[in-house]
């Protein structure tokens, strides 16, 4: 299992997630222009002093993630899907992708997913939840269904 952040734009966010998936042994891809440099201090607080566990792979465009994840199911997590996260039947080597925490997934990039899921939001007002939140539930459910927990 993969996670994979395209175009992430705060460093907290991309620091919690890198710790998440050094406690999980997940591979992090992070993809295209970053909003933040690695060496970013708020980047490197958040992970803590986990990055020596982050398996993080840098790919400057989408082709690059598509070429390292060739074979594999990428899905998407979209606030737009009609499916529920919960719906999915995730496998061992899926690769979970989610957009920047301002526009979501680039439309060029949902074109190229093989299926896209949503977390379910039930306050019309509320129109996305936090990119380290959203990780966190869709991965445990992948790591709950896979029997890892």
């Amino acid at each position: 299992m993969d996670v994979v952040l395209v175009e992430p734009e705060i460093p907290q966010n991309t620091g919690s997630i890198g710790r998440l998936c050094a406690a999980t042994h997940t591979r992090l891809h992070l993809v295209g222009k970053l909003g933040f440099s690695l060496d970013d201090r708020y980047l490197k607080r958040a992970g803590l002093d986990y990055w020596p566990w982050i398996d993080l792979h840098t790919h400057a465009a989408w082709h690059d993630l598509e070429q390292a994840t060739a074979g594999r199911r990428r899905i998407g997590l979209s606030a737009r899907a009609e499916v529920s996260y919960a719906r999915c039947a995730f496998r061992d080597d899926d690769v979970l992708v989610f957009g920047r925490e301002s526009l979501g997934l680039p439309a060029a990039v949902r074109a190229r997913l093989d299926e896209e899921v949503a977390i379910p939001i039930f306050e019309p007002g509320v129109r996305s939840l936090n990119l380290s939140n959203a990780v966190g539930i869709v991965l445990y459910e992948a790591l709950r269904q896979l029997g890892r927990l």
